[in-house]
């Protein structure tokens, strides 16, 4: 496995392993790895001839006291379970090589679909999610890249941001990697004190309400199913929620009348730490 530190060494890289035709699949993270991150990996393996994997924590996604200083970072762990899995390369760049101007001289504006659901309360969040994807995918160059549905509104940007700019990579979306309680993993997890991790599970518990009430119980009418989700989160203590939204899954357009499929859509503070999740039905 081959750690590469610049954008140079990691064109020369790919240039290297093309000549034999392999397709590149590309899971680009944040560190901190845990199963959803590895379930990626996994899937990219199973597709492709070489797989990269980036670690970079973007600060130009981070907002003013939000928590970049603090993330999780686990250089070590995070490099045994990629060895462990034998993938080809990982990309982990230092600030300065990404964006050597402080603040950015160019960056991507994602629109109205950026400024909806977190983009709420992360204002130019997914400006950055978008500026720093752009950017691996002309380092790395892959064929196909690998995103988890758990960041629905992240994935919706990143097929916008394909489409518009003809990158020609394929988004592959991987399913949602949840504790045997069904709490979406996630590398913020790890800020949780055990009773707030018991608390968390409201976050699920509240998703596979909304299911249940359109599902079984027939209700189509969005307010009604969203009240009915915001009564059980708020009978959590520990739980703050900042939205719950009932969306089409393609473009993250609001329902009035719920029409499948849909995504419930669910972010809130347990404690201290937001959380996000999402599930979404299909009349499969």
């Amino acid at each position: 496995m081959q750690i590469i530190r610049t954008i140079k060494d990691m064109r020369a890289f790919h240039k290297i392993l093309r000549t034999g035709n392999k397709s590149t699949g590309f899971v680009p993270t944040m560190g901190a790895l845990h199963e959803g991150h590895l379930s990626l990996v996994r899937r990219s393996k199973e597709e492709n001839g070489i797989t990269v994997v980036s670690i970079f924590v973007n600060p130009t996604q981070f907002g003013p006291g939000e928590d970049f200083n603090r993330y999780p970072r686990d250089t070590v762990g995070d490099l045994e379970k990629l060895s462990a899995l034998d993938v080809d390369a990982v990309f982990m760049p230092e600030d300065g090589e990404m964006y050597p101007e402080t603040p950015p001289a160019v960056s991507i504006d994602v629109g109205g679909i950026g400024r909806i659901l977190c983009g709420v309360s992360r204002p130019g969040h997914f400006n950055g999610v978008a500026t720093v994807v752009a950017k691996l995918f002309n380092i790395v160059m892959p064929d196909r890249a690998y995103f988890g549905q758990k960041d629905l509104q992240q994935t919706v940007v990143i097929k916008k941001l394909v489409k518009e700019l003809n990158f020609d990579v394929d988004i592959i979306i991987c399913p949602v990697v949840r504790e045997k309680d069904g709490l979406a993993m996630s590398s913020r997890n790890s800020y949780l004190n055990p009773e707030e991790r018991k608390a968390a599970t409201v976050l699920f518990r509240t998703l596979k309400l909304g299911e249940k009430l359109i599902l079984n119980k027939g209700m189509d009418n969005t307010m009604d199913v969203k009240r009915k989700m915001e009564e059980m989160i708020r009978s959590e203590p520990l739980a703050d929620p900042d939205y719950i939204e009932i969306v089409d899954p393609r473009n993250l357009q609001a329902m009035q009348d719920i029409r499948l499929p849909a995504a419930l859509c669910i972010a809130a503070r347990i404690g201290n730490t937001r959380l996000i999740d999402n599930i979404i039905i299909d009349k499969k």
